[in-house]
């Protein structure tokens, strides 16, 4: 994972039909850390939001064969139920509930040590590739990750 890039997954763990399971480890130093918070770092909550929506892309880029690009457009019924800090290895889940007109609805949860971190509901809007650079970036990207 690095913070500062927004690159919030490591390697994708399984893909099965609509649904994904990636890894990322929470960074042991990062400038985020150093304001949130002074002497009790922790991940920023919209940075697991982030996180979960980066997990329910690749999914969605995968089953689109790379062919389109999912924009997060939407958080619904997210909940924090704990908090991780540096150093801490997350498991990712992510599946696709719904996809039509040009949207995508996903589920996804982080989940620590075998105890749920968050979860939400998430919408996606399904659109062309504003750029050939960030199609060929996204793809080379989806390849370090096992995907492509």
């Amino acid at each position: 994972m690095r913070l500062e890039y927004f690159q919030m997954i490591d390697r994708v763990a399984a893909l099965e039909g609509e649904a994904i399971v990636v890894e990322s480890t929470i960074p042991e130093a990062s400038p985020v850390f150093e304001g949130h918070f002074p002497g009790y770092p922790l991940m920023p909550g919209v940075l697991l939001v982030e996180t979960m929506a980066q997990a329910s892309g690749w999914l969605l880029l995968k089953l689109m064969a790379f062919e389109r690009m999912p924009f997060l457009m939407g958080v619904k019924e997210a909940k924090f139920r704990s908090f991780i800090g540096p150093g801490t290895p997350v498991t990712v889940h992510a599946q696709r509930l719904h996809d039509g007109s040009g949207y995508a609805v996903t589920k996804a949860r982080i989940e620590a040590g075998g105890k749920r971190i968050c979860d939400a509901e998430l919408t996606l809007r399904i659109m062309d590739f504003p750029a050939p650079e960030l199609a060929a970036a996204m793809r080379a990207r989806g390849q370090e990750l096992g995907l492509a």
